[in-house]
Parts: C-alpha cells; sequence; structure tokens
C-alpha cells in the first residue's frame, strides 16, 4: 500500500486541506506520484496523516477540479497526469537590453546593510514629521476626487507646478511645470535619460570617482564610459575634452559632488556648459543632496546657468524625506519634453497618485521647507562631532560643506577595500572611495552622518579606530 509523506504545519494560518493539496499537487509535478499512481482511499489516507475525513476530501476534491487526479468510482483515486515534461535546465536567451543590464548590475555595489553609523545613504528618518506627512496623507485619501483612476505619464499636475517652483525658488532651476517630469527617485530619471540620449557605443563623461548609480544607467543605455577626474574644483572639464573632445553625454554632480564632496567651481561650470554647446552634449545634472549646505547659502544650479538647452536636471526627494517614498524628478530642456512624455507613455504609464498628491501639498504648506530648516542644523551638528572625532584618527576629513557624507582619507599605501571588510566585520559600514572609481586613486573611506546621532557617531569613530590600529 503506497504511504504518503505530507509536508503539514499545523501552526500555519493556511488550512490544513490547502496544505495537503499543495504537498499532493507538488509531489505530482516532481514525478514522486506518476501518471496512473493509485492513491489510497480517503479511509487510509486520514489515517496515515492523522487527519479528518473533511480535510483529505477537500484536498482530493481540489485535484480533481485541476485535472491532476481522476475519481472512478468502485475504482479508486489515479493520478492522471505527472505535470509538464522536465526539460534540462538551460541559461536564460536575452535580448542585448537584457545582457547590458546584467553587465551594469554586476558592477554596482549591493546594497548597503546600513549599521547605525556611517551609513551614506540614509537620511535621518526618525527626525521626519511622519504625523504631518500622515494627515496631509489621509487628507488626500478621504478627499481623493480623481486620484484613484488614470493621470498624465508624466506625473501629476498639482505635484509638478509645486516642484518647478520650488527649483526656482531654492535651486535657481530656469523651468516650468511642462519640463518637470516625476520619477521613482533620482535613478529612474538618470536611466530614462540615458536610454533615450544615447545609443549603444557613444561615448559619455563620468566623474571619477562617481556615482554607482550614473554607472550603471550609462553602462544599461550601452554608452562607452569615459572617466574624467575630479580635483578641488570639481569635475576636469579640460582633462576631459584630452580624453574624448566630443562626448555624447556628461555625468556630473556640480553642487557636490558624489563621493568627495566638493562643489564645482563656476570656471569649471563655464567651460563645462561652453563645451557641451559647441559639441552638442547632453549634460546630465545630478543634485541629490543640495539643499544641505552648511557654509553659507546652497549654490545655484548648472541648469540654471545653461543658456542652451543642453542640461537635464535630475532631482530626488528621497535625500531630504525618507528613502521609501519613491518620488523624484527630471527637468528637462524645452526640446526634449516630447520625447521624455512619449517614453512615460511606453515605460510608466504613472506613478501612485495619492503620494504625489500628499507631496504635493507637503511643498505648498511650507513643510518641506521647515523640515530642511530643522534637518539642515541636525545634520551641521552631526557633521561636526564626526569631523571632531575623526581628528583623533589616522583619517583626514575630506570637504563636508554640503550634504551628509564625508570622505575619510587613509594614508597612502593603505587598502580601502580591506579596510572597508574589517570595518564591516566590526558592524560598521563605510564605504572603499576605491569601489566608486574606474581607475587607481588615492584610498579613503565614505562615511555618512545623517542617520545617527551625535553619541552614535563618536561610537562608531572609536570602534572604526580599533579597526585602523590592525593596518
Amino acid at each position: 500500500m503506497l504511504v504518503i509523506v505530507a509536508r503539514l504545519d499545523p501552526q500555519s494560518p493556511e488550512p490544513l486541506y490547502r496544505q495537503l493539496y499543495r504537498s499532493l499537487r507538488q509531489d505530482i509535478l516532481d514525478g514522486r506520484l506518476p501518471a496512473g499512481t493509485r492513491l489510497p482511499p480517503t479511509r487510509l489516507l486520514c489515517a496515515q496523516l492523522e487527519l479528518s475525513r473533511n480535510t483529505v476530501i477537500g484536498a482530493i476534491d481540489q485535484l480533481q477540479q485541476e485535472g491532476f487526479v481522476r475519481c472512478r468510482v468502485g475504482a479508486g483515486t489515479f493520478v492522471t497526469e505527472a505535470g509538464p515534461p522536465r526539460l534540462p535546465v538551460e541559461a536564460a536567451r536575452l535580448s542585448d537590453w537584457g545582457e547590458t543590464c546584467l553587465k551594469a548590475a554586476a558592477n554596482s555595489r549591493a546594497n548597503p546593510f546600513h549599521a547605525d553609523a556611517f551609513c551614506p545613504a540614509l537620511p535621518g528618518v526618525d527626525d521626519f514629521p511622519f504625523d504631518q506627512w500622515t494627515r496631509i496623507l489621509g487628507r488626500v485619501a478621504r478627499h481623493h476626487g480623481g486620484l484613484v483612476g488614470y493621470s498624465h505619464a508624466n506625473g501629476l499636475a498639482g505635484l509638478r507646478q509645486a516642484v518647478a517652483a520650488y527649483l526656482r525658488t531654492a535651486r535657481g532651476v530656469a523651468c516650468t511645470e511642462e519640463q518637470v517630469f516625476i520619477t521613482t527617485g533620482a535613478q529612474a530619471g538618470l536611466s530614462g535619460a540615458a536610454r533615450l540620449l544615447l545609443d549603444p557605443g557613444e561615448p559619455a563623461w563620468l566623474e571619477e570617482p562617481h556615482y554607482l548609480g550614473a554607472r550603471g544607467a550609462l553602462l544599461a543605455a550601452g554608452a562607452r564610459l569615459v572617466p574624467v577626474p575630479v580635483d578641488e574644483e570639481g569635475l576636469d572639464v579640460a582633462a576631459g575634452a584630452r580624453r574624448q573632445p566630443s562626448p555624447r553625454l556628461i555625468y556630473v554632480s556640480p553642487s557636490h559632488q558624489f563621493p568627495l564632496g566638493v562643489p564645482m567651481s563656476l570656471a569649471r561650470r563655464t567651460a563645462l556648459l561652453e563645451l557641451a554647446g559647441r559639441v552638442r552634449a547632453w549634460v546630465l545634472e545630478d543634485d541629490y543632496d543640495s539643499e544641505f549646505r552648511y557654509t553659507g547659502k546652497p549654490l545655484a544650479s548648472l541648469q540654471g546657468l545653461d543658456h542652451n538647452g543642453r542640461v537635464l536636471y535630475v532631482g530626488t526627494f528621497s535625500k531630504i524625506m525618507f528613502p521609501a517614498l519613491r518620488l523624484g524628478y527630471v527637468v528637462v530642456p524645452a526640446t526634449l519634453v516630447d520625447v521624455f512624455a512619449a517614453e512615460r507613455q511606453v515605460a510608466c504609464k504613472q506613478l501612485p497618485l495619492l503620494e504625489q498628491a500628499a507631496l504635493a501639498a507637503f511643498i505648498q504648506e511650507g513643510l518641506l521647507a521647515r523640515h530642511l530648516r530643522k534637518m539642515r542644523q541636525l545634520y551641521d551638528e552631526r557633521r561636526g562631532a564626526l569631523v571632531e572625532a575623526l581628528g583623533a584618527t589616522s583619517l583626514r576629513a575630506g570637504p563636508c560643506d554640503t550634504g551628509i557624507s564625508l570622505v575619510g582619507w587613509l594614508p597612502d599605501g593603505c587598502d580601502d577595500r580591506a579596510v572597508s571588510a574589517a570595518c564591516e566585520r566590526a558592524g560598521l559600514e563605510a564605504n572603499p572611495v576605491s569601489a566608486y572609481r574606474l581607475e587607481p586613486g588615492p584610498p579613503g573611506l565614505l562615511l555618512g552622518f545623517g542617520v545617527a546621532p551625535e553619541p552614535a557617531l563618536r561610537a562608531g569613530v572609536r570602534k572604526l579606530q580599533e579597526v585602523l590600529c590592525a593596518f
């Protein structure tokens, strides 16, 4: 007599008959119960599995309805099919786009593990006014109007208006709401722009070192990367022109270069815009966290200096609010509005409307500006605590007048990847600067100070110093 072994969990919220059905179905699909097999009578199944008759009959009925077994009166219950034939496992055949995405992802770091101190990617989410945000979101949901259907793929009109007004005032961006496209964060803006503006094999300047998301977006678009060094004045335009005088696209973070933290000088900005206009190159300006500037007012955008319509301005609310919001934007030149609108219709019909409406209200009611003022002061205090604590270590703090991270430079000859790995074993997240490079450069660690309070930062530096003593 056949003995059935079922994988059942009495503590599971799933009914036992469903668990038995799934177990028998999997045995049939895997060939452990071949076609033609006669199942034990329900009375024996009940005894074998210590289940009620209703449970067993419910599982058999479900299998019969789906065609896996056939019940013949007086003869019993038989397996009818063993499922589709199992073929040898082969590698999936991908499109060129799929292969390119795999290669691009292989050159990016995995998601950080978010230790208590030094995580460079997280803002201070514990200090976000979630009570106010929740009230606005609830209000929007109660009075949803047309927010539960489909909307324009470019983004909610009210949010595009709010973003355009905010950028004109806070960042010196010259734009109308028609030029603003709402995205699922900055990465979506970078990726969409790269796909639309680059053909495979075309050259693209990339800051060296650089943001890995930008590298991935350009590689996925098939770009031929041209690393351009960054010094104390930002992107070295003259060096870039020597390496590739006619780039198709230029990626730059001029207000707060990632990861080095330096701003781009006015002379370099002028030179970059002159070159872009002359060779008809597109410039992708990534302005990810420049609202947090601690010495003087935030630097105006590169886009606001552009008179030739060559700059696309990319920003996100992930760094200034909270990452899970997943809303950003790209501001495109007037000549690109139609093609970006067409791409959105094809690739991204729309984004969640309730969150867009809530964000528009959050901006228009002054709550975003209030939050930024509070966080700017808080981050400045955390920045000061980190820099002071680093003074007792062998690390040299790099520029940190803007943003929520800084580079701690290691002594020459030190292996920053080895130090970073040792930090991770000690429970610290300190990414090596070499991970953000295509070419060799000075060793350093990227240290965030946005998410951790001052005591955690000081404790993290003490633990970091213990790690450094081993090198």
